[in-house]
């Protein structure tokens, strides 16, 4: 057995699948609380990697930065958490409040426009080209040559972090006001509001908390795959809505084993058989999973109201 192939393959598996279980966790909490799915989701992703490539090109680009790597790494972290989940609650705002009671495929087709708006927008601004993070030749390979791989530790990062993230969100939702009131209003959002919730209040956190996640996993994308263009959400936000659905959506820890599961499924497949047939296992999986257990491996069946 190749030993060093398994281990590549484990690797980015790990990582491919901590970034869509970012993605994937905004996307079980929004379903949990609103049942919308949010597909414009994946774009705030890409929104919050290109954040982080505006902060490198500012700072002097990646091969003469002006500041120090670890204080970089902060802002471009903080800046694409505050502006993916400023767009969340701006998007959340604008286009799905008002469509709340409307039937479900009203907000899902609104949810789609809002995808291909910021997809366009993305194109228009920023144009057309793949951009690089380049954040290999940081301080001219510094890093590397002193022995600390940058990419195989930003591989090793996005797989604690999650962990990390889905404990606090675990407890968030499990331990604090705020999560009760989440967990309230996915129950009975009307009934929540006459027992005093603030609903808009309790969606817009949800909202902001899932959109920043989904900023963060832009950054962490843009530092392990080094490459960020305007329709990289749209792929992964699909392969991070496969991993909620496998999971469990509405089900935080299932989403995370979800996205794990797929990205693993992916890369495996393309080490081992080849790349044309990593999609049909990621939707093979997903269908296998609906036919056996239609709400998720994690997920409750739903219950019938009469």
């Amino acid at each position: 057995m190749n030993w060093n192939l398994f281990l590549t393959e484990l690797l980015a598996g790990v990582t491919h699948g901590s970034v869509y279980a970012l993605i994937a966790l905004g996307y079980s909490m929004v379903y949990g609380i609103l049942k919308l799915l949010n597909f414009a989701h994946g774009d705030v992703y890409m929104v919050g990697s290109f954040i982080g490539f505006g902060l490198i090109t500012v700072f002097g680009g990646a091969t003469s930065l002006s500041i120090s790597v670890w204080p970089l790494l902060l802002l471009m972290f903080i800046c694409a958490m505050l502006g993916g989940g400023l767009l969340g609650v701006m998007i959340e705002r604008f286009a799905y409040r008002r469509l709340r009671n409307a039937p479900r495929i009203a907000p899902l087709i609104t949810a789609l426009g809002v995808s291909f708006f910021l997809e366009n927008a993305a194109l228009l601004v920023l144009g057309a080209q793949y951009q690089s993070y380049n954040s290999y030749s940081w301080k001219g390979g510094e890093l590397w040559l002193r022995g600390f791989t940058l990419g195989a530790g930003v591989h090793v990062a996005v797989a604690q972090v999650i962990v990390v993230l889905m404990v606090l969100l675990t407890l968030l939702v499990q331990r604090t006001q705020l999560g009760k009131a989440m967990r309230a209003t996915s129950f009975d959002r009307e009934a929540a509001a006459m027992m005093g919730i603030d609903v808009d209040r309790v969606i817009v956190a949800t909202f902001f908390i899932g959109s920043a996640l989904a900023g963060a996993a832009g950054v962490f994308n843009g530092l392990a795959y080094q490459q960020v263009w305007p329709y990289m959400g749209f792929q992964a936000g699909l392969y991070a809505f496969i991993a909620a659905v496998v999971g469990g959506i509405g089900n935080l820890p299932g989403s995370v084993v979800g996205g794990l599961v797929i990205g693993l499924a992916q890369s495996f497949t393309i080490g081992y058989v080849s790349s044309t047939f990593s999609d049909a296992i990621v939707f093979a999986i997903l269908i296998a999973v609906l036919i056996v257990r239609p709400s998720g491996v994690f997920g409750r069946a739903a219950v019938q109201k009469v």
